[in-house]
């Protein structure tokens, strides 16, 4: 293993409305605060919002392709959502290596998402095996 403490991978995504539809499609989660302007006009966002999950779906795609050992299983994952992300946002996802256990190949990162404007959207911890 190669990964030393302090290694970082990112990756940065636009959140588009078809992204959002899709991620609906996808998951089954059709609250109308993700998919329908007039509802979400009326709530302290102001207009519609993106899913949580989504946010941990970027986490999953730079430890499944972004991270320097592609032999990786997830074994958990923390979650803090600290503030909405909308359509037309551009969130970058981060991972940082902060813990390595060598001897059972388990590695622990920092995972933070942000928007464009460098504001944390999330944060949280991922916890993950390296396969032999």
């Amino acid at each position: 293993m190669d990964l030393k403490i302090g290694d970082s991978f990112a990756k940065s995504r636009l959140v588009t409305d078809e992204l959002i539809r899709a991620f609906a499609e996808i998951s089954g989660d059709r609250n109308p605060i993700h998919l329908d302007d007039e509802f979400a006009r009326t709530t302290q966002f102001g207009k519609r919002i993106a899913h949580g999950m989504l946010s941990g779906a970027f986490i999953s795609a730079v430890l499944g392709y972004e991270f320097v050992e592609r032999r990786v299983v997830y074994l958990s994952q923390t979650m803090k959502f600290v503030a909405p992300v909308f359509i037309d946002d551009t969130i970058t996802t981060t991972s940082t290596v902060t813990k390595i256990r060598p001897d059972k190949g388990i590695v622990t990162l920092e995972t933070v998402c942000t928007n464009q404007n460098g504001e944390p959207t999330l944060k949280g911890e991922a916890v993950v095996m390296i396969l032999k």
